[in-house]
């Protein structure tokens, strides 16, 4: 496999301060192809995996689906669909010759979640990104740069969706969602060559200063009663509390895998807290009371008129952020919410327990 071929730009991509540079990218390409190729990754404030992935032009696309793919297309095989992507990135063509050689060519795909802008997060509890990194040649006859392509879809045609992946520079993003996206990939790659053992240089500026691999944490009745209480605040009988934690540390164990099994001791707990079993619609007037009832107080929010159900949620947050509360959701995998209400500066902490207990939490 190869990775040599020309760029027509000058400047490279290798800022020593910058974690986005050829040198460390190179690091992690030598990792991926002289070991595991393709990697799902658990990063500490990451929604599920990360997934790291080697590829190549035209090995990759090498079977029935992906050729399918490229025809309906429009081109008639994987370095035609190469050529396209390089003409994009300013960086030249795979010769004929190149390609009666068969060679090689390969690129790195990262793929991973973040929360929505707050826009999007009226219909979207993750935005997904995915960032494609190409190698090529800058004033040399070797690989001594990259150039990366994004999208925030899912590759459901995967032909499809590298062909409309737009060319980014990462130091440039185009709106709110890229730049929680270009911020966060730094942050990614950080934790990525943390789980290779790729040491960086020390010049580089590291976007996280902790470790971003979760630790071994043993999930104990303790565990469970701190989430009860955070997530109640504080309003529960402590014998309440024991009781609650013991059975949602047996369910726990037990490991259960249909969904059905998973949430039936969930909303067991959450009839023992002020929370709110909501359709997924729902007029301010129903917010405002059930609200009310769960913080013990009268809470009134301005909002326009013909306004309901998710497009709520920013005037309710609004209205609770001036008294340091949050409302927040329990996962129902459901067309309904099930909400309560928690302190904002415990925000962070219930979502560390939710992903350790798999009792899914989300923000609104």
């Amino acid at each position: 496999m190869i990775k040599d071929f020309f760029s027509n730009f000058f400047g490279r991509n290798n800022d020593p301060k910058s974690i986005v540079s050829f040198d460390v990218i190179d690091s992690v390409y030598t990792s991926l192809y002289n070991g595991e190729n393709r990697l799902e990754i658990k990063l500490k404030g990451i929604y599920d995996t990360v997934s790291v992935n080697l590829y190549s032009f035209p090995n990759s696309f090498n079977n029935e689906e992906a050729q399918s793919e490229i025809k309906k297309a429009g081109f008639k095989n994987a370095y035609e669909v190469l050529n396209e992507i390089y003409k994009k990135l300013n960086i030249g063509a795979v010769s004929e010759e190149d390609i009666q050689a068969e060679l090689e060519f390969d690129y790195i795909h990262i793929q991973f979640y973040t929360e929505p802008t707050p826009e999007t997060k009226k219909y979207l509890k993750h935005v997904l990104h995915n960032f494609i990194i190409f190698f090529c040649c800058t004033n040399s006859l070797e690989t001594n740069d990259f150039r990366m392509i994004y999208n925030n879809s899912y590759f459901l045609d995967y032909t499809k969706g590298i062909l409309d992946a737009e060319y980014i520079d990462i130091n440039d993003p185009k709106n709110d969602t890229q730049k929680i996206g270009f911020k966060e990939f730094e942050r990614v790659l950080q934790g990525i060559c943390q789980y290779l053992e790729i040491e960086l240089p020390e010049s580089i500026e590291l976007p996280s200063q902790e470790n971003l691999l979760p630790e071994d944490v043993e999930i104990t009745q303790e565990t469970f009663e701190e989430f009860i209480k955070l997530v109640s605040r504080g309003n529960v009988d402590d014998k309440l509390v024991q009781k609650q934690s013991k059975k949602l540390l047996k369910n726990f164990k037990k490991g259960h895998t249909e969904y059905h099994e998973i949430v039936q001791g969930h909303w067991a707990f959450f009839e023992i807290i002020d929370a709110w079993n909501s359709d997924w619609k729902f007029d301010p007037e129903d917010a405002e009371a059930f609200i009310s009832e769960m913080i013990g107080e009268d809470l009134n929010f301005e909002y326009p008129e013909e306004t309901y159900s998710h497009d709520l949620f920013p005037y309710i947050q609004s209205a609770l952020e001036k008294r340091d509360l949050e409302l927040m959701t329990y996962d129902t995998h459901g067309d309904n919410y099930l909400f309560f209400v928690a302190n904002k500066n415990d925000v962070g902490r219930i979502l560390e327990l939710s992903e350790l207990t798999k009792i899914e939490i989300n923000q609104l």
